[in-house]
Order: structure tokens, then C-alpha cells, then sequence
């Protein structure tokens, strides 16, 4: 496996793979593939950095970094489904952590995503902290 930092030009391909990565975490994220096209090239070009795994010539996966935080914030990490339980993910955060020169990485998971969690935790994360919503306050009033 290899890692390539994306441009501006691999925006079509990073907004396809981040619908995959919204469909396979159930997400509630309803943005279309052309909203995901303009929010993935306003990420890159802000605070964030992309890189695609590769397997020969083959996208793997992507991540999505912002490179301001302290530590690192990984905000998205995807491996696509027919790369998924072949060690391709561990493979791929290890080339990340190398490529990026850090130890140190955030992370947020939904918290339904049972799969991820797991994955995370077997990667060596801890939970630090809830992201919690409220989006019925009327009912939440009433109790």
C-alpha cells in the first residue's frame, strides 16, 4: 500500500468516496454528491489535506486531515468496502501517522457505528470526551 496526497483535482473522486463513507456509517448527513464536491474542495482548500491509499493502482481509501490542530484531527477515514478485513485499514493509519510525522491523532465516530469503534479501539484510541446533540428541545423542555 502507498499514500498519495490529493489536489484540487481529485475533489470528484474524494466526494465519492466520502458518500460511501456516509452510507456505511449511517449517517444523517443528506448532502448530495455535488454538495460533497463543494464541501470537500472547501476543506482542501482551507485547513485540511486529503491522501488517497492506493493499492497498486487502485484507491483503497482516503483520509481527510486538518493539519492546524494540535494534535492532528482526522475528520474522515474511509477504506472501500472490497479493501475492508485485510488489515488494509490498520496499514493504511500506520503509512497516515508516518506520513504525517505524529503519534498523536483525534478522532470523532458516530456513536452507533459499532464497527468503527472497534476498529479504533483495536488501533490503540481511547474515548476522551461525548459529542452529545439535542434536536428536540420542546420535547426535552416538557419532561
Amino acid at each position: 500500500m502507498m499514500i498519495k496526497k490529493c489536489s484540487l483535482s481529485d475533489v470528484e473522486e474524494l466526494a465519492q468516496l466520502n458518500k460511501q463513507l456516509i452510507e456505511d456509517e449511517k449517517s444523517d448527513n443528506t448532502m448530495t454528491l455535488e454538495q460533497l464536491k463543494i464541501r470537500m474542495r472547501d476543506f482542501l482548500e482551507s485547513e485540511y489535506n486529503a491522501y488517497f491509499f492506493m493499492e497498486e493502482d487502485c484507491i483503497a481509501g482516503y483520509a481527510l486531515v486538518r493539519h492546524t490542530s494540535k494534535p492532528l484531527y482526522l475528520r474522515q477515514f474511509f477504506i472501500a468496502r472490497n479493501f475492508r478485513r485485510q488489515g488494509k485499514g490498520r496499514a493504511a493509519l500506520k503509512l497516515l501517522q508516518e506520513e504525517l510525522k505524529t503519534d498523536k491523532v483525534d478522532i470523532e465516530v458516530l456513536s452507533w457505528n459499532m464497527a468503527a469503534i472497534k476498529f479504533w479501539e483495536s488501533c490503540g484510541f481511547v474515548e476522551r470526551s461525548r459529542y452529545m446533540r439535542l434536536e428536540n428541545s420542546e420535547s426535552a423542555l416538557r419532561q
